[in-house]
């Protein structure tokens, strides 16, 4: 069968998205291409966000393809599904404009917790909730009653649903294929900033090179997709890279949920270090110390991004963080890296247990020896998480969506937005309410 895989071009306007709102590699959709060619079957990838396409464009490469499916993403790469944009209405907007007639697939955040909205705001006729690299083609090849996490809606306008999630064998992803993909296209450097340390870099790549995380911290959105820790074969993710720089890649973002906690990580690390290209990702400062920041720095890293998230053991505890080591072992290890990389963060987040001025006399410490240092601001409640749960205290339904964006909007009426969002956010109504409409007009 004839699958068309197809990343929107994203718009935030109106949103709350925290997220980078720059192009970035469609992870999710070049996996789900591998794994879809591997079954045999046909397949077509448009990164409308990477090449600055219309609906229109899109929609005159899909006629002469003739797909079976047409999958579309509910956030933008694999990078931001933990902490996607809450409303719908790019993807509601590109399936409305696209127009096909065939049947209409959507995968994502969404999907995952609130499938039956998802469903109806989009006029999708599946949803595949969980990781869809694996169940994708399964959609070819097995009745949908036996695909786990499978949501459907048939000729009738019945729904059906399937129990479970899908979950991705990463040893199963093999290289991903570059040869017909746009890289040169992509400039965007994430999580660099100018004058840091990385002006020399100009052309920007992410990889996959593990999935997952093996902690359980409340505020993570991980708990229906990305969760279990895996790593892909390391030959995969090296030739994967080798291929990158072969078409001028200069820096590489790992979006893995938490770099450094694999066996394969340091290997990884001194193959990277025989080779002309830089790295960043986010990571916990205790999953390090002060020989393997050494290899960090030999492996020519130049952003590292710590959630530290509170200044205090009561803080991370409460988070259930599972913390290994003290405030100032924490400190220290970030001043020792930032000696040897340009550019070190420490994330915060809002806790009662931690001291407004205590906080501020640990910023100014770190920031004095040039450790980049957040505000501490309280987390949206995605649902999927442990927060949303004791926010609202209880599991999320379908109007879950709706509930945590009332409260986070409410939240942050008096205080003002951050610096990377709207500062006039609207309501997931508003956002989604007119483009709901024209979506169920088409369906």
């Amino acid at each position: 069968m004839r699958y068309a895989l197809v990343n929107p071009k994203w718009s935030f306007e109106g949103s709350t998205y925290f997220g980078c709102a720059e192009p970035h590699f469609p992870l999710e959709l070049l996996s789900a291409r591998e794994v879809l060619r591997g079954a045999g079957q046909e397949v077509l990838l448009i990164d409308a966000w990477m090449e600055d396409l219309t609906p229109e464009q899109v929609r005159k490469r899909l006629e002469g393809f003739h797909e079976d499916f047409l999958v579309i993403p509910t956030a933008p790469s694999y990078l931001f599904w933990r902490c996607p944009q809450p409303e719908l209405r790019i993807p509601q907007q590109w399936i409305a404009a696209l127009n096909r007639s065939s049947r209409k697939v959507v995968i994502g955040p969404h999907g995952s917790v609130t499938p039956l909205a998802t469903l109806r705001k989009t006029g999708a006729d599946i949803v595949l909730r969980g990781e869809p690299d694996q169940t994708l083609p399964q959609l070819a090849s097995i009745p949908r009653e036996m695909i786990a996490g499978c949501v459907w809606r048939d000729d009738a306008g019945r729904v059906s649903a399937t129990p479970g999630l899908g979950a991705t064998d990463m040893r199963a992803i093999g290289m991903l294929d570059y040869s017909d993909y746009p890289v040169e296209k992509h400039a965007h450097l994430h999580h660099i900033f100018a004058g840091n340390g990385a002006d020399h870099l100009h052309r920007g790549a992410e990889v996959e090179f593990a999935r997952g995380c093996p902690y359980s911290c409340t505020f993570c959105n991980k708990t229906l997709f990305r969760n279990k820790y895996r790593e892909r074969e390391l030959s995969a993710v090296v030739a994967e890279i080798d291929q990158l720089i072969a078409r001028g890649v200069e820096y590489i973002y790992f979006i893995d949920e938490i770099f450094g906690v694999g066996k394969q990580v340091r290997a990884l690390l001194e193959e990277i270090a025989k080779r002309p290209v830089s790295i960043g990702f986010q990571t916990r400062i205790d999953l390090w110390d002060e020989k393997s920041i050494e290899l960090l720095a030999r492996a020519h890293c130049v952003s590292f991004e710590c959630g530290v998230e509170s200044i205090t053991d009561e803080g991370r505890d409460a988070m259930n963080k599972n913390c290994r080591i003290t405030t100032d072992r924490i400190t220290e290890l970030l001043v020792y890296a930032r000696q040897r990389i340009p550019w070190v963060q420490a994330n915060l987040i809002k806790v009662r247990e931690d001291d407004p001025a205590q906080v501020a006399d640990w910023q100014a410490n770190l920031k004095a020896q040039g450790v980049w240092v957040s505000e501490p601001v309280p987390m949206f409640p995605f649902p999927g998480s442990p927060e949303y749960v004791t926010t609202f205290g209880e599991q999320p339904d379908e109007n879950a969506w709706e509930r945590a964006h009332d409260f986070y909007l409410q939240l942050f009426a008096d205080k003002g937005f951050s610096d990377i969002q709207d500062q006039q956010p609207l309501t997931l109504r508003e956002l989604e309410q007119a483009d709901e409409e024209l979506a169920c007009v088409s369906c």
